[in-house]
């Protein structure tokens, strides 16, 4: 009778692991198209109703600090002013659960193009029950307006890596806790070494004023150029359960000369083919001084 439940076992673990190879794969197209139909809602129903829409239970954005997005947009009036934005920018997890896209923004609240308000925007999803994507974070960053269009890209995940949901997903929630605490201890030592050893070669940075930096290189050059010193502390932090793809998001001092500023951050990170997470883009949204 044993050997009988021990074969049984065996042949329904091995039919989820083949189920999980040979699921559809999975189209990063699907969370820029939850993307696009976010810009549609806000179209029709305004800024209010289009975040109240797709707002995912433990949604967040910062207004400054991170609070809730039904919270925050159920307890405001209506929002004057247009918002529209284009995706150029997105991945999705493996497993499908988690995603994100990015991409430049314009507000206007007035008809002339005085009026218009120009930056870029990250927006994190997650997958609820049925599959739909739902906003588990947006933050965005103003900076003039952009001299040329953005570079498109959008990738698939390697649909090989694909595998069967973790048993203990608080366990890699705590590793990645773990490693961006470890990251923001590493900024107290250098800005430019912790760029060099955490930040992914293909990176995007996101910092107000600034168009969004791609790459690397860039940025440490950014960060070098503008002097800064760079403290932080880690709020939260969540994965995907291919665990391919994570973020975390916490608030951060930034010192330039005898200027310190107050934001929040959100980094998005990857894990490469050696099994170290990498940040694939940060984010900083500012925190106006008292």
């Amino acid at each position: 009778m044993k050997r009988i439940l021990l074969a049984l076992t065996i042949l329904i673990t091995l039919t989820k692991i083949s189920n999980a190879q040979t699921a559809t794969p999975v189209d990063v197209n699907k969370v820029i198209e939850a993307d696009k139909n976010f810009n549609k809602l806000i179209e029709r129903k305004g800024i209010k109703g289009g975040f109240l829409a797709v707002a995912d239970p433990e949604g967040i954005v910062f207004k400054p600090d991170a609070v809730n997005i039904t919270d925050f947009y159920t307890n405001v009036d209506k929002q004057a002013g247009s918002l529209t934005w284009k995706p150029k920018f997105a991945r999705i997890s493996v497993n499908g659960d988690l995603a994100f896209t990015a991409g430049p923004y314009v507000y206007q609240n007035g008809k002339n193009d005085t009026d218009k308000v120009y930056g870029d925007y990250v927006s994190l999803w997650r997958a609820d029950g049925e599959g739909n994507f739902k906003l588990l974070i947006n933050l965005g960053i103003q900076h003039p307006e952009a001299e040329k269009e953005a570079l498109t890209d959008f990738r698939n995940p390697d649909s090989s890596k694909r595998v069967a949901p973790s048993k203990d997903p608080f366990n890699g929630k705590k590793i990645i806790l773990a490693t961006d605490e470890l990251f923001n201890h590493s900024l107290t030592i250098s800005a430019l070494a912790t760029y060099k050893e955490f930040l992914s070669l293909e990176g995007r940075y996101y910092f107000p004023g600034f168009e969004p930096l791609m790459g690397q290189d860039q940025v440490m050059k950014f960060i070098d150029n503008e002097g800064i010193s760079i403290s932080a502390q880690t709020v939260n932090a969540g994965r995907s359960t291919s665990n391919d793809l994570a973020y975390t998001y916490g608030k951060a001092r930034i010192q330039k000369g005898s200027i310190v500023s107050n934001y929040n951050y959100v980094r998005i990170w990857e894990i490469d083919k050696n099994h170290k997470w990498d940040v694939l883009l940060e984010a900083f949204s500012a925190i106006e001084n008292d």
